[in-house]
């Protein structure tokens, strides 16, 4: 069995405010075009199809023909499922006409949850997310308050299906236990709840998982995620993107090869002053055409910077400032003991020196005493 493993497509999201339905068709069609060049007998998708409940019609439409590309002219059989981000109801809409051309969608928990889908010498079976509540109705079992009590349920009650001259593999949509989570991913639970441990799926071949964008968020060589396609976050901006091809031989023997995609326009950091950034010379060496984000060094103020910028750079998605982010995020430490007899501008100037790492100019010491000057009169 040869089958490609993908997920997290989130089709219909936006990028501060960007669309991304182009970027999402082009990764999409590099995808194809390997399983095609591949032979896959199936490709799998582990969930978050879309990126919210409601998708804008332009998202439906999209997805659709990827359904169709995939399906009915290429004529691979598609096993996909719900993700956390998905509508269960809207998703299954058509879902047992879908079956009569190999394309299966499972968005909820009920009977054919433990009915496997046997293609070559594997059972698959499409386990979608689901909440806790979910399990306790449907075992009619309270005791089921977590995600990994009502995984491993659901688990053993699959296990009842496993034939022994067959492999089984998994395609489900959770947080595994010591997993790397990026910034775009949404959290359905707090406090540990939403985990899964891996050993809750050790009787299976392969577990296809999604829900996670990092395709190495697990290093586990029968539990792995394929990442998400594009990168939907500055987080992201460093990972490569892809999907992976799975081969299960007829011992069981899994090899799996990662194959990388790349859109037309990329996330791109970018960490200067504002006065390089605006130099003609710096600016025409950067591709301008991408999606920016600008890590600002100057400590000064700056009046429109973010429109100013955007007169060169018109896909910026948002700025910081890197001198600033030890105040701003509340983890600053002071690294040398200061002398707490100096007078408050001079205290301040230390402050400064050691949040910036650069010191006050000559106008600021003169702004800073002058207005600590003028708080001890009010004081007094």
């Amino acid at each position: 069995m040869k089958f490609l493993h993908t997920g997290d497509w989130h089709i219909g999201k936006k990028l501060h405010g960007f669309q991304l339905l182009q970027e999402q068709r082009e990764v999409f069609q590099q995808m194809l075009d390997t399983a095609k060049k591949e032979e896959v007998e199936a490709i799998v998708i582990a969930g978050d199809l879309f990126d919210r409940s409601v998708p804008p019609a332009e998202a439906v439409s999209v997805l659709n023909q990827m359904f169709i590309d995939m399906n009915l002219t290429e004529k691979i059989p598609v096993l996909a499922i719900s993700g956390n981000h998905d509508s269960a109801t809207r998703l299954e809409t058509g879902s047992e006409w879908f079956k009569q051309a190999n394309l299966y969608l499972q968005t909820k928990i009920n009977e054919f949850t433990f009915q496997p889908i046997t293609l070559g010498n594997t059972q698959f079976f499409l386990l979608p997310y689901f909440d806790p509540i979910d399990a306790r109705l449907y075992f009619s079992d309270d005791t089921l308050t977590t995600h990994e009590k009502a995984v491993e349920r659901v688990v053993e009650k699959m296990k009842e299906q496993f034939e022994e001259t067959k492999h089984q593999v998994l395609i489900s949509h959770f947080f595994v236990t010591g997993s790397l989570r990026s910034e775009s991913e949404t959290g359905s639970t707090v406090g540990g709840l939403d985990n899964v441990s891996a050993r809750v799926f050790q009787d299976f071949t392969y577990v296809a998982l999604g829900h996670l964008h990092h395709p190495e968020a697990l290093k586990s060589e029968a539990v792995r995620y394929s990442g998400s396609l594009l990168k939907y976050s500055v987080s992201e901006a460093d990972q490569q993107k892809g999907f992976r091809i799975i081969e299960i031989d007829d011992e069981g023997l899994l090899t799996q090869q990662f194959h990388p995609v790349q859109p037309s326009r990329d996330i791109i950091v970018l960490e200067e002053h504002f006065s390089t950034l605006t130099e003609e010379e710096f600016y025409l060496t950067i591709k301008r055409d991408q999606f920016i984000y600008i890590k600002l060094k100057d400590t000064v103020m700056l009046p429109n910077a973010m429109n100013r910028l955007r007169e060169i750079y018109p896909y910026v998605i948002g700025m910081e400032r890197v001198n600033q982010s030890g105040l701003l995020s509340g983890i600053h430490q002071t690294k040398k003991e200061v002398p707490t007899t100096l007078a408050p501008h001079k205290l301040f100037s230390h402050y400064f020196e050691e949040l910036t790492e650069n010191p006050l100019t000559k106008q600021q010491e003169q702004l800073i005493a002058s207005l600590f000057e003028d708080l001890q009169k009010e004081v007094r």
